[in-house]
């Protein structure tokens, strides 16, 4: 349904208006309002913190306001999401509904989103992961249908692929180390970003033009599980023996035994090592981003 809306759109069968964003002669200007959704989440509140002295920054947040700049609105049933939306230049979508059960909430979210927008033609930014379109897994496969919702919106927009964050590495690796031993995918190859650095990436492409599908960003190492998951017992002075195992099918791809690295795309600078240390107190002791 989508993809027959953005070739009508294309053609310009369907007219819509101009956004304010691109000017009324189509020459480029800056964005006035953009809304970010998951405006709370990891990369969310790095994004936002970004932006707020660059444009005026809305975030969408399920939750009543939580201070100026909020406002609500709910991905799931769609309420609220028309206002929110109203006169925005962009709208950085960077919620992400993992759920592992529910794969394809990240599809209807956005689909609310689209409906939210009426006539208007925001630039739409989004977030996917890097090898999303080898990965046979169903969060995965979501996000491949999420960018392919995108592309065929008719709204004009711009897809950054990234790999998973050191925050959520460090979530990862905590649980995998909750009991007498750590155990890890024999296989897993990862290549984990700061989350800083794809913020800034995404800050760029927010006060720009859009750009459609542009180039991956990834950490600047490629790394086992097992070294990731041993540097993190010593940051965290964890004493564990580290034990391989071996996954195959889905959930090998869940863990990275498969196509997610960087084939051909940007690397940050920040290390996951660099990270542990930036999170580890004068006493060493290691701080979680999560509860």
């Amino acid at each position: 349904m989508y993809r027959l809306i953005g070739f009508h759109a294309t053609l310009g069968f369907l007219k819509k208006p101009a956004s304010r964003f691109q000017g009324e002669e189509g020459a480029m200007t800056r964005p006035d309002t953009v809304l970010v959704t998951g405006g709370t989440g990891v990369l969310g509140r790095e994004l936002v913190r970004r932006l707020q002295d660059r444009t005026e920054v809305r975030v969408l947040s399920r939750r009543p306001p939580q201070g100026p700049g909020f406002v609500q609105g709910d991905l799931e049933t769609g309420d609220g999401l028309a206002a929110a939306v109203e006169d925005v230049d962009v709208i950085a979508h960077c919620a992400s509904a993992a759920d592992y059960r529910r794969p394809q909430r990240d599809v209807t979210q956005l689909r609310q989103l689209l409906d939210a927008t009426g006539g208007a033609r925001p630039h739409l930014v989004y977030v996917s992961i890097v090898g999303v379109d080898r990965v046979r897994f169903g969060f995965f496969q979501a996000k491949l249908d999420t960018e392919r919702l995108v592309e065929d919106s008719g709204l004009p927009w711009t897809i950054l692929r990234a790999t998973e964050f050191h925050d959520l590495m460090l979530m990862y690796l905590s649980l995998l180390s909750k009991g007498p031993a750590a155990v890890v995918p024999r296989k897993s190859l990862l290549q984990p970003v700061d989350v800083g650095e794809v913020a800034e990436r995404m800050a760029e492409l927010v006060m720009g033009p859009a750009a459609g599908r542009v180039r991956e960003l990834g950490g600047p190492k490629v790394e086992s599980m097992a070294a990731l998951m041993r540097a993190y017992l010593t940051a965290a002075q964890r004493r564990r023996p580290v034990i391989k195992i071996p996954l195959w099918g889905r959930l090998g791809a869940a863990f990275g035994v498969g196509g997610q690295l960087l084939t051909d795309g940007d690397r940050g600078t920040v290390t996951f090592a660099d990270y542990l240390g930036a999170r580890s107190d004068a006493d060493g002791l290691l701080s979680h981003p999560y509860p």
